[in-house]
C-alpha cells in the first residue's frame, strides 16, 4: 500500500439515501444474516456429527458452508452497524482487510464449485476408480490449494487496488469495500491494474464453470447409458444438490453486477449470500459416495 495516500479512511455511502427506509432494511438483512449463519452452521454440524457423511461430496460441501459463513461475516456486521450509524467510515486499512478477505472467500468459493464438479464426475463416470481418485489425501490437497489459490488471487486483486495513490474524494458508492468503487477513487492510471484485475475476475469465474460443464457433460452421457429409469434417477439425484448451487451462485454473481453496471453510482446494491440449499439428503441419495464401489456400481446400473 502507498503509505503517501492522503486519504486515511473512507465513507461507504451505499443505502445513505433511503432514510427511514434504512431500518427496514436493517431487520431485513439482520434475519438474513441469522439465517444464513443458523443455516450453514447446521449443515456442518450435522455433517460432523453423522458419520455416514464422512464422504468427500460432504467434506467438500463443509468447507463451502464454513467459506460461506466467514464470507457473510466480513460484509453483513459492518453494513449492518452502517445502516444504524450516522458516520459511516472504515479506515484505509480496514477497507483494504476487508476486501482481501471478501475476495478471498468469493474466489475460495468458485473453486471449491469447480472441485464438487469434479467429484461427481467421479464418483458417477468413474465408479471403480473413485476411491483413489477421491482418497481424503487428494481431498485433502484440492481444499488446500482452492483456499491458497483464492487468497493469493485476493492478494493480487486487493495489492492492485491499494498500491494506488488516493488524493482526491473518499466517499464510496457502495456499502463495503468492493472492487469497483474503490479503484475509482484512485487518481491516477488505472486501465492496466483495472485490466489484471478483470482477467484474473474471468479466469475465477470462467474456468471453474467450464470445468464444471465438462464434467456434467461426461455424466450426463454416462447416465444416459443407464438402461434403467430408477437407475437414472437415482444417479441424477446426487448431482441435484451441486446444481442448485451452481446456478444460484453464478446466477445471483451474474445478476449483482450486471445491475452494479447498470446503476452506476447509486446508492442501493444488492447482496446475494446463501444458505447452501445442498441440504442434507436422505440415506437412498447418499449411496454414490458412501457405499464401496462395486455396492455403488450395482446400485446406479440396477
Amino acid at each position: 500500500m502507498d503509505n503517501s495516500s492522503s486519504v486515511t479512511e473512507f465513507l461507504l455511502l451505499g443505502f445513505s439515501s433511503l432514510g427511514e427506509l434504512q431500518l427496514v432494511l436493517f431487520a431485513v438483512f439482520l434475519c438474513l444474516y441469522l439465517i444464513i449463519l443458523s443455516g450453514n452452521m447446521t449443515i456442518i454440524s450435522v455433517i460432523f456429527l453423522d458419520r455416514s457423511l464422512h464422504t468427500p461430496m460432504y467434506f467438500f460441501l463443509g468447507i463451502l458452508s464454513t467459506s460461506e459463513i466467514f464470507y457473510t461475516i466480513v460484509i453483513l456486521p459492518k453494513m449492518l452497524i452502517n445502516l444504524l450509524s450516522v458516520l459511516r467510515t472504515i479506515s484505509f486499512l480496514s477497507c483494504a482487510t476487508q476486501m482481501f478477505f471478501f475476495l478471498g472467500f468469493a474466489v475460495t468459493n468458485c473453486l471449491l464449485l469447480g472441485v464438487m464438479g469434479y467429484d461427481r464426475y467421479a464418483a458417477i463416470c468413474q465408479p471403480l476408480h473413485y476411491p483413489i481418485l477421491m482418497s481424503w489425501r487428494v481431498c485433502g490437497l484440492l481444499a488446500e490449494t482452492c483456499i491458497v489459490s483464492g487468497f493469493l488471487i485476493s492478494l493480487v486483486g486487493t495489492s492492485l487496488v491499494f498500491i494506488l495513490p488516493f488524493c482526491g474524494s473518499n466517499k464510496v458508492n457502495h456499502y463495503f469495500c468492493d472492487i469497483s468503487p474503490v479503484i475509482r477513487l484512485a487518481c491516477a492510471d488505472t486501465y492496466i491494474n483495472e485490466l489484471v484485475i478483470f482477467i484474473c475476475g474471468v479466469l475465477v469465474l470462467v474456468v471453474p464453470l467450464i470445468s464444471i460443464c465438462i464434467s456434467y457433460g461426461f455424466i450426463v452421457r454416462t447416465i444416459l447409458r443407464i438402461p434403467s429409469a430408477e437407475g437414472k434417477r437415482k444417479a441424477f439425484s446426487t448431482c441435484a444438490s451441486h446444481l442448485i448451487v451452481v446456478i444460484v451462485h453464478y446466477g445471483c454473481a451474474s445478476f449483482v453486477y450486471i445491475w452494479q453496471r447498470q446503476a452506476g453510482d447509486g446508492d442501493l446494491y444488492y447482496y446475494h449470500p446463501t444458505v447452501e440449499p445442498h441440504g442434507i439428503q436422505p440415506p437412498e441419495q447418499r449411496c454414490a459416495a458412501s457405499h464401496s464401489e462395486s455396492d455403488w456400481k450395482d446400485w446406479v446400473f440396477s
